[in-house]
This record gives C-alpha cells, sequence and structure tokens, in this order.
C-alpha cells in the first residue's frame, strides 16, 4: 500500500515468498517508501494460509506464485542455500529473472558504477562505496558495509553490521554473520559461513565455517550457523 494510503496504479505489486522476519523487515521497509504494493504472501506452512501477517495476508503455498501473473516477486528466507531452492523451484514452474523484485530502502544510495542483482534486499544504512557488485538474490541487513571493487556473488547473505574492505571476493549463497568483517583482498568461498563478530584475515574455502578473532576453521556440524528462516 502507497503511504497515502490507496493502492496507486503506478505502484507495482509484490508477492513475498515466505511469511517469515526477513519478509517482515521488507514488507515495512517498502510500505514506508512506497516502492511497492505488497499484496500478500506465500508460505509452504499449510497452518499460515489465510492468516495476516502485518497487515499483509498468506495467499496460499509457494506452488501459487504463477497465479500472481502481474506482481514481482521476491523470496524473503535468511538461508541464502534455501533461498537458492526456491529460486530454483520458482524458475521451474516458468518464474524467469525479470519477474523478481529488487528492494533497496530509500537510505541507500549506490554510486555510479556499482551494480545490484534482481532479486536483492538492501536494507536500512547498507553502503557501497565505488565499483561493488552484488549478484542476484543478495541480502544485506542494516548497515553492512561493501568498500571499493567488492565482487558478491548470488544468494550471498549478510547480517546486520558486516564490513568487507576493498577487493572482497563474497561466494555463491555464502552467510557472513552479524558484525562480522573481511579483510581487503581476501576471499569467502561458496556455501561458506563466517560466524558473529568474525575477523577474516585470511581466504575461506568453499563450504567451511570459520569463527573468531582472528577467524579460524571449527566443525559446522557443531555450530549450527548459516542463516535464519
Amino acid at each position: 500500500m502507497h503511504p497515502c494510503g490507496r493502492r496507486c496504479a503506478h505502484v507495482s505489486e509484490l508477492i513475498l515468498i515466505a511469511a517469515s522476519g526477513l519478509a517482515r523487515e521488507v514488507l515495512a521497509m517498502v510500505r514506508s517508501s512506497g516502492q511497492y504494493d505488497v499484496v500478500g504472501m506465500l508460505d509452504d506452512d499449510k497452518e499460515m494460509a489465510g492468516v495476516t501477517v502485518d497487515g499483509a495476508p498468506v495467499l496460499g503455498t509457494i506452488d501459487d506464485a504463477p497465479k500472481f501473473k502481474h506482481a514481482f516477486v521476491l523470496v524473503c528466507i535468511g538461508s541464502g542455500k534455501s533461498r537458492e531452492a526456491v529460486v530454483e523451484r520458482l524458475t521451474a514452474m516458468g518464474l524467469h529473472e525479470a519477474r523478481y523484485a529488487t528492494a533497496v530502502d530509500p537510505s541507500v544510495q549506490p554510486p555510479e558504477g556499482c551494480r545490484i542483482g534482481r532479486g536483492s534486499i538492501l536494507m536500512r544504512n547498507v553502503t557501497l562505496t565505488a565499483s561493488v557488485t552484488l549478484g542476484s538474490h543478495v541480502v544485506a541487513m542494516p548497515s553492512v558495509t561493501f568498500t571499493h571493487d567488492d565482487d558478491v556473488a548470488d544468494f550471498a547473505t549478510f547480517a546486520a553490521g558486516v564490513s568487507l574492505g576493498g577487493g572482497v571476493r563474497i561466494g555463491h549463497a555464502a552467510y557472513l554473520g552479524m558484525n562480522s568483517s573481511v579483510r581487503e583482498r581476501t576471499s569467502v568461498g561458496d556455501y561458506a559461513t563466517v560466524g558473529m563478530g568474525a575477523a577474516v584475515l585470511s581466504n575461506v574455502p568453499d563450504g567451511e565455517t570459520w569463527v573468531g578473532v582472528p577467524a579460524h576453521e571449527i566443525d559446522r556440524d557443531a555450530f549450527g550457523f548459516g542463516g535464519a528462516r
């Protein structure tokens, strides 16, 4: 709904995939900016059918997405791996890249030369300095900092307060925990996890979980990191 309180013809309709905490945050963001008119949510939890979440109705399951032919969609799941699985599922149902919204808080002012892929979500006070590339379906929670020449692959997730130095490479569906930081010209691999408050000073290999200051590898299964729904 537009801030004026009325549906406005020039505001694109939006369906949020998953009635999650992230969806509630996106809903609040786009309502305040008037960027989209959120018509509802889709969630596979059958008990959510017909429930209203912060004023947005749950209209069905994810399989119902193709019914909303004139609406953009946005996958609001905190785990990059889970977001990827849902996007693959939606693609198999005929929803292609042009159907995905990109939700960027008005406080975010990317300079010329930065790229933000479709399906991405950038919350309040995310900073991009120069020549930053964010892939598709990236999620950056409040106060994340991307410095010059950072390159972020699809489905990566950044919890609040993450800071990247210049020239950092973040892999496909990697997860970086709250207030973690990555040294300049360092990489975090595909499906890797960086724990809350960690300081990454050397390259994190694909699939590994690193924690601490300086960050070091731990057994991923022992801690269950990887982002909340």
